[in-house]
């Protein structure tokens, strides 16, 4: 296809146009999903933001319908009894360069079947991997106070992860709050509370926010894959024009 302008001609030949049709919807949805996740790493924040300002604390209770995402990193107080028999180890956590585990220990609410998990922080591995550590805590009841989180999550899931050991505290590479819940034998939150730094029975606790990527990365990015996009077209329009005389 040939377009004459004046002095010059447009000639779209069929492989580059081909080429640049491909590349270009590619670049831009590109540069498009870069702005849609420094949207969303905006708005996380400003939701930790304002959970953790807000000084209401949430009583946890099987009375209330609770949406975890909606109270993610609010406060929330329980009553009731750790299950000291049957806790979780989720193995493979990193903190200062040092492997170890999260501690999580089923909370039972009083009067109730129901559970939530309290993670009480990482604990080191131990020089033997085979001897797990000792994560005994006493049975009483008490009131816990922490923040709602996710489970923590990691970044590839291997088949059968989710699968907890046997024995007793039962190590597991993935937390899937149904499994766990099948393993104790009573339900499950499907959340946990990340226990309050000041609370006693805890562990080592430096409870953050992980972002791999600011939203101001995504935007820089977005603007790398809109200005490829441009300097395609210009390259394109250049290859296509043409001297009529040529």
């Amino acid at each position: 296809m040939i377009f004459k302008t004046g002095r010059y001609s447009i000639r779209f030949e069929k492989g580059p146009t081909l080429a640049y049709l491909c590349l270009l919807p590619l670049l831009l949805a590109l540069g498009t999903w870069q702005l849609g996740r420094a949207a969303e790493k905006r708005a996380f924040l400003e939701q930790q933001e304002q959970a953790s300002a807000s000084s209401a604390i949430i009583e946890l209770s099987t009375a209330i319908e609770i949406d975890a995402d909606a109270v993610r990193y609010k406060k929330v107080q329980a009553a009731g009894h750790y299950d000291q028999r049957h806790q979780f180890l989720i193995d493979n956590q990193i903190n200062d360069g040092k492997a170890g585990y999260f501690v999580l220990t089923p909370f039972v609410l009083p009067g109730e079947t129901k559970a939530v998990l309290i993670n009480r922080g990482w604990i080191p591995l131990n020089k033997d991997r085979t001897i797990l550590p000792d994560v005994h805590i006493n049975e009483q009841h008490t009131v816990v106070t922490g923040r709602i989180n996710r489970f923590p999550a990691v970044g590839i899931k291997l088949a059968g992860a989710e699968i907890p050991t046997d024995s007793w505290p039962s190590v597991v590479q993935v937390v899937d709050g149904q499994v766990l819940a099948k393993k104790l034998t009573y339900p499950l939150f499907p959340f946990q509370i990340e226990l309050d730094k000041d609370s006693p029975e805890g562990y080592k606790r430096d409870w953050r926010a992980s972002i791999i990527m600011l939203p101001e990365q995504h935007t820089a990015y977005a603007i790398q894959w809109f200005a490829l996009a441009l300097t395609l077209t210009i390259l394109f329009f250049w290859f296509s024009c043409k001297k009529n005389d040529e």
